[in-house]
Formats: structure tokens, C-alpha cells, sequence
């Protein structure tokens, strides 16, 4: 019974997170799949991540100190965090033009970049929700 309670938990996880229009917060993954498990604890949202970081299918992306986890294999993308309601969302364009291998000014050889936009979404500027 154990296994197949892993594995469930494991598949709703990754769901979860394949769903979702950015990266995640273990917090925000926890809520999101208590939907489908309501028992599920964050010690099992944990070793889950690293179990799905160690198998190459999800990967974390750091915004603002804090560690978030979106699917592996999304290619190049940025990413636009709200400031009114702190959603964090993936952006399929992206918004600088610096190739691998520019030198940018002072002789810095650009090896890669990211890119975080910061705003209110659709939703909170439709609304007119202030900043937090």
C-alpha cells in the first residue's frame, strides 16, 4: 500500500506542477495538491521535489531568495512576478536580445541570462490591487 500511495502522491505532485502557469513555492504546491490529498504533508512535498529534481523531470528556479520548482524541458523563458497577489508566471517570450557568447561592456562573456519581470498581472491590474 505503500508504494502505490507514493507513487499517487508523486504523480499528483508532478501534476500539479505541470499545471501550473509558473514556478511554485513548496507551500504553493502543498495547497494545490492537498486538492487531490488531503492528508499529504510537506515533509512528502519535499522529498517529492527531490526526488523529481533527482530525475531530471522538474527543476528549481530561485526568485527573491525563495525556491520555486517548474518542469524541466520548458526551454528558454523568463519569468513575471506579481506584486500585488505574488504569483509567479512564465513568460514564453523573452524580452532581451544577448545571445550566448556576446561580450557585453568590460569584457564579460555572456554564457546565459535570466530574466524576472515585476508588475501586476491580467487579474490584480484589472482589479487595481496594490503592490504588497
Amino acid at each position: 500500500m505503500t508504494a502505490a500511495r507514493s507513487t499517487r502522491q508523486r504523480d499528483v505532485i508532478a501534476r500539479v506542477l505541470h499545471d501550473a502557469e509558473g514556478p511554485l513555492a513548496v507551500a504553493e504546491v502543498l495547497a494545490r495538491a492537498r486538492s487531490d490529498l488531503p492528508a499529504l504533508g510537506v515533509a512528502t512535498v519535499y522529498r517529492t521535489l527531490k526526488l523529481l529534481t533527482e530525475q531530471g523531470r522538474i527543476h528549481p528556479v530561485t526568485l527573491d531568495g525563495e525556491t520555486r520548482y517548474e518542469p524541466s524541458g520548458k526551454g528558454h523563458h523568463h519569468h513575471f512576478s506579481c506584486t500585488a497577489c505574488g504569483r509567479v508566471f512564465t513568460l514564453h517570450t523573452c524580452p532581451v536580445s544577448l545571445p550566448r557568447g556576446t561580450v557585453y561592456p568590460g569584457g564579460f562573456v555572456v554564457e546565459s541570462h535570466e530574466v524576472t519581470l515585476y508588475g501586476r498581472c491580467p487579474t490584480c491590474a484589472q482589479t487595481g490591487a496594490p503592490a504588497r
